[in-house]
């Protein structure tokens, strides 16, 4: 199979999984850098084209991954806040020559241990996607550069 691939087919396709990793220097760089080199070369060759279509539905689809998770730890978080609008924590309108309102966080209100762990669990979540957005972004390069078809694991086929 990697003869009838050209060098410039597999250092093309490389670049273009590589070039997901552009999130770091360019907003949506994931998205806007594998467009860039997929775009115009897509009907020149079925590799790149296929490549092209891979990287993009894996990043979009980790992108929709994150913004679930995302989604849901916010009314997770805030439904095992305590009622801080009740019980001394606002009172709005007491007026002690300061400030319209007061603020009183009792002194065990920080230490509720029901408060954190659905942030850590969703931290977790949200950095085992970074991780395996890295790890299988630099194999798809790896094996792309040497003449593979790697497909992506947890992908949405977004692009046909």
């Amino acid at each position: 199979m990697a003869e009838t691939i050209s060098k410039h087919e597999r250092n093309l396709s490389a670049l273009i999984h590589g070039s997901t990793l552009g999130r770091f220097f360019v907003p949506f760089g994931q998205f806007i850098l594998p467009l860039v080199f997929w775009l115009p070369n897509r009907k020149q060759s079925a590799f790149v084209d296929y490549h092209g279509k891979q990287a993009l539905n894996f990043q979009i689809s980790l992108t929709l991954y994150a913004l679930i998770i995302g989604m849901v730890s916010v009314p997770v978080f805030l439904g095992f806040l305590p009622n801080i609008f009740e019980g001394g924590v606002f009172e709005w309108g007491s007026w002690d020559r300061s400030w319209p309102f007061r603020l009183d966080f009792p002194g065990d209100w920080w230490d509720a241990r029901h408060l954190w762990w659905p942030l850590g669990l969703t931290g977790l979540l949200e950095l085992g996607i970074f991780i395996v957005n890295i790890v299988y972004t630099m194999l798809a390069t790896l094996r792309t550069n040497e003449g593979e078809y790697f497909k992506y694991p947890l992908t949405i086929k977004f692009i046909r």
